[in-house]
């Protein structure tokens, strides 16, 4: 890591930067066709009342280059909350100095700062370089659990149905 690295809890003013990277994630991942929501909403969401969700800001030489959105879950086997890590990203050409490193070691210690019994994120199958990454961290990969996910028409269908 270096000196001229800053992590910072990201402040109203960051939205469109923070919204910029979860594009450039989105291209990253060959998602872009799902970003559908706005800079405006996820200001809602992050500085709101409630607000769902954090993110920190990694700064590297005054320049914005990666984030880390996240919110709290619960553990019921554990009962203790946990940090769920919705997103990481660092551009491509600042990757290898430390800067997705230092962003899990700052999760980390908010978790056990906060009393969290766990951090846990997914990542894509195809990523063997996150995959990689993440191993080396400490993390373990669950392959026994897949993610299950109601959207859209499926999500207000889900709600119509009666008991």
């Amino acid at each position: 890591m270096s000196a001229s690295l800053i992590l910072r809890s990201a402040t109203p003013e960051d939205v469109s930067t923070l919204f910029e990277l979860i594009q450039a994630l989105a291209e990253y991942e060959k998602l872009s066709h799902e970003v559908t929501g706005s800079a405006l909403a996820l200001k809602e969401h992050l500085f709101g009342s409630p607000n769902y969700a954090q993110a920190i800001l990694a700064e590297y030489d005054g320049k914005a280059v990666g984030f880390a959105l996240f919110f709290r879950n619960y553990s019921t086997f554990l009962t203790q909350p946990g940090i769920h890590l919705e997103d990481l990203f660092v551009f491509p050409e600042f990757r290898g100095l430390g800067i997705g490193k230092a962003i899990l070691t700052k999760l980390a210690k908010l978790a056990v700062e906060q009393g969290c019994g766990r951090l846990e994120w997914t990542v894509l199958d195809w990523n063997e370089s996150a995959i990689g990454f993440y191993q080396r961290m400490g993390a373990t990969l669950l392959p026994d659990w897949r993610i299950c996910r109601v959207t859209g028409e499926s999500l207000i269908h889900l709600a119509a149905k009666g008991l």
